[in-house]
């Protein structure tokens, strides 16, 4: 018995050494790779949530970060580079703590998804990102849509690791890059910004997204890697606790603001004295002005930009670029510019009639304004007309 006692405990401790010299011989690369992704913040910029790599090496006793999402305020022509969709973003790196530290001081949760990957494949990685960080390959045009930090990240895993996790959709058949956007949009109460973006986003926006399209966003993209049919993930956490206080939703949105406004004219034009309707005929002037001035920026980011999202855009049916110029003819009495305002009416009209039918999802609290300016040129005709 003593004999094969110590014949077992013998076989015990080889095939205890065997499996740890196997274990390593599996990983001897001594990293860990995983994807962060930080929850929305407050600022339009960080409404839809940010992602990033984190590569810890036991070897050298780093904790790395690599951020595909950095900018610089300073560059030459920033903000007109960034209107015309030439901004260049770059891939920078900084330590653990300090990027846990900035998104846990703003309230922003941090996910932590440990990446399944062999040795092999974090040593690829890691060369791969530590060349990007050059100063000649760290650059790259950013686009929200299809080249942003979180697009990123997920190409280097179809490129290294596997392609299948990208087949799988996370969001229902059907779902649109607008609809993707609005979730976010609304959830942060950024009414104002959601009509700003659909008023400058045009039909290409309303496209439907394949299942690899829906990981632009971050919160898809870890989805995606958490419920893939592959196995991509070795573990997964949150990092530490945030507080939820979205709950304090506005009440003067957009729709209620315009709402309001339209109410308002509308019972001015009852009044019939003299200094109500030089009012009325400067606020017109002014709406229409206003008007033809967004369709003037409508245009320059249809034809003057780099955006694939901004083309054909038709918010171009009711904001006329020629009302900056007919806004300063709104008190004559030519033919020739009531047959403008006349036109303009019924168009307008036909605008409002097929609303929920163009091919391009609307922002509803622009049907206030748009029924403002019906009205005004309905307002204008008639004064006109009884004027000659």
């Amino acid at each position: 018995m003593p004999k094969i006692r110590s014949l077992l405990t013998f076989l015990l401790f080889t095939f205890y050494f065997l499996l740890l010299n196997s274990v390593q011989a599996q990983d001897s690369s001594r990293l860990r790779i995983s994807l962060l992704t930080c929850t929305p913040g407050e600022e339009l910029y960080s409404t839809f949530g940010h992602s990033a790599y984190r590569v810890v090496d036991s070897t050298s006793m780093t904790d790395i970060v690599y951020n595909y999402g950095t900018f610089n305020f300073d560059d030459d022509g920033f903000y007109m580079k960034f209107l015309r969709g030439q901004l260049l973003y770059y891939v920078s790196a900084e330590q653990f703590p300090d990027f846990k530290n900035l998104y846990q001081s703003t309230n922003r949760g941090m996910t932590e998804q440990v990446l399944d990957l062999t040795a092999a494949e974090k040593i690829t990685i890691q060369q791969f990102l530590n060349e990007n960080l050059k100063e000649e390959n760290k650059y790259y045009k950013y686009d929200f849509f299809f080249d942003n930090c979180t697009t990123r990240l997920r190409d280097i895993l179809k490129k290294y690791k596997d392609s299948t996790f990208t087949q799988k959709p996370v969001m229902p058949a059907g779902s649109r890059f607008r609809q993707a956007i609005h979730g976010y949009l609304d959830y942060n109460h950024k009414y104002w910004s959601k009509l700003g973006i659909d008023i400058l986003m045009g039909k290409p926006t309303d496209a439907v997204m394949t299942a690899g399209q829906m990981q632009f966003l971050p919160d898809n993209l870890m989805i995606s890697l958490d419920s893939s049919d592959y196995p991509m993930l070795l573990s997964s956490q949150n990092l530490y606790p945030v507080t939820d206080d979205h709950d304090k939703k506005p009440f003067f949105t957009p729709f209620v603001v315009f709402s309001i406004l339209a109410i308002f004219i509308v019972l001015l034009g009852y009044v019939k004295n003299k200094f109500t309707q030089a009012f009325l005929q400067g606020f017109d002037g002014m709406f229409f002005f206003l008007a033809g001035l967004l369709g003037c920026i409508i245009l320059f980011m249809w034809f003057g930009t780099e955006h694939s999202m901004t083309k054909n855009n038709f918010n171009i049916l009711w904001a006329w670029p020629t009302h900056v110029i007919m806004a300063f003819f709104i008190n004559s009495k030519k033919t020739w510019v009531q047959q403008y305002f006349k036109f303009t009416a019924v168009a307008l009209m036909g605008v409002l009639i097929s609303w929920f039918f163009l091919p391009q999802q609307m922002n509803n609290a622009l049907i206030p304004v748009i029924n403002d300016l019906s009205g005004s040129v309905k307002i204008f005709c008639g004064t006109n007309s009884e004027a000659n």
